[in-house]
C-alpha cells in the first residue's frame, strides 16, 4: 500500500516524517514523504536552522509523485505539522485529487497544533483552518488532548468529557477520532490513556505512563501513522487498530526510557514497534 505523508522533516532526532515514514515502512507500507518545513532538528531544543516550504513548492512535489504514480495507487493520505495554513490546502488539494480517482482512499489528519505545557506551537491561522477545512475533510481525526480542547472549547476532565468532545469533532464529517496524551481527573497517576470514537461506540486504552524529561517530541507523529497502518491492516476497525498502535508506541516509549534520551529511540526498537512485546486490551466504553 502506498502512503502519502506531508508535513515536516527534521535532519536529527524523530519528528514529522522522520517519526512517521519508518514505522510505516517497518509495518510495509510504502511511504511517499513529502516535507512542509526542512529543519536541523525539530524546535524544541530552543534553536534551529532551516526553512519553511511555500505551498507551491508542496504543490510540486506532489504533481512529480503523480507523474511517476497515479493518484488512484495512493491508498492513504497523512498530514501532520503545517508551518502554514496554505500548506494546507495544498494538502486539501491532493486529498480530492485522489478520492476523484479512488472514493475508498483514507486521509487522516494530526491536526498539530500545540500541547499542555507548551500552548498552540502554529501560526494563528493554523487552528481555524483545522477547525473548519481539515477536520471536516478528513476520515480519521488524531488530535492530543490539548488539540481536542483547542478544536471544540470544551474542558477534558473526564472520560465522558472527552467522549463528547470527541463526538462534537464527529459531527463535523470525520469517521473516527483519536484522541492521544489522555490525562483528566479520572486517569490513575501511573497511567496515560488514548481513546477511539466512531459512530460505532467508544473505547479506551491505557497504558504505564514512563516519566520522560523532557517529554520527547514526535510521539504524536509516530502514533498517527501507526494507528493508519493498523487501522488498514485490520481493514477499518478502530477498536483493533487503538490496540495494536497503543501497543507498538509503548515499545517505542519504553526504549526511549531506558536510553534516557530526548529523541524517540525508534531503531532500537523496530523489531518490538512490529512485534510488540506485550498487547493493550481496549475497555468498550459505548
Amino acid at each position: 500500500m502506498n502512503v502519502l505523508s506531508v508535513q515536516s522533516h527534521v535532519a536529527y532526532g524523530y519528528v514529522g516524517n522522520r517519526a512517521a515514514a519508518f514505522p510505516l515502512q517497518r509495518l510495509g507500507f510504502d511511504v511517499w514523504a513529502v516535507n512542509t518545513v526542512q529543519f536541523s532538528n525539530h524546535t524544541g531544543y530552543g534553536s534551529w536552522t532551516g526553512e519553511v516550504f511555500t505551498a507551491e513548492h508542496v504543490r510540486d512535489v506532489i504533481e512529480g509523485i503523480f507523474q511517476r504514480s497515479a493518484p488512484e495507487t495512493c491508498d492513504a493520505i497523512l498530514s501532520g505539522y503545517l508551518g502554514d495554513a496554505d500548506l494546507g490546502e495544498a494538502i486539501l488539494e491532493a486529498v480530492a485529487r485522489v478520492r476523484a480517482a479512488r472514493d475508498d482512499a483514507l486521509y487522516v489528519c494530526d491536526p498539530v497544533m500545540g500541547d499542555h505545557g507548551r500552548g498552540v506551537c502554529v501560526r494563528p491561522a493554523i487552528p481555524e483552518f483545522m477547525r473548519e477545512r481539515a477536520v471536516p475533510t478528513a476520515d480519521v481525526v488524531i488530535p492530543n488532548q490539548f488539540e481536542l480542547e483547542l478544536l471544540t472549547g470544551a474542558e477534558i476532565r473526564s472520560v465522558k468529557d472527552a467522549i463528547e468532545a470527541a463526538r462534537a469533532l464527529l459531527s463535523l464529517g470525520p469517521k473516527a477520532a483519536i484522541i492521544t496524551s489522555l490525562q483528566h481527573d479520572e486517569t490513575p497517576e501511573d497511567m496515560i490513556q488514548m481513546l477511539g470514537v466512531s459512530n460505532g461506540g467508544a473505547w479506551l486504552v491505557s497504558t504505564p505512563f514512563l516519566p520522560l524529561e523532557p517529554p520527547p517530541n514526535g510521539a504524536g507523529d509516530a502514533v498517527s501513522a501507526l494507528f493508519l497502518a493498523h487501522y488498514l491492516r485490520s481493514g477499518r476497525s478502530v477498536p483493533a487498530a487503538l490496540s495494536a498502535m497503543a501497543s507498538a508506541i509503548f515499545e517505542v516509549i519504553s526504549a526511549t526510557h531506558q536510553a534516557g534520551t530526548r529523541e524517540l529511540q525508534f531503531i532500537e526498537a523496530q523489531d518490538r514497534l512490529v512485534r510488540p512485546s506485550r498487547a493493550f486490551e481496549v475497555l468498550s466504553l459505548a
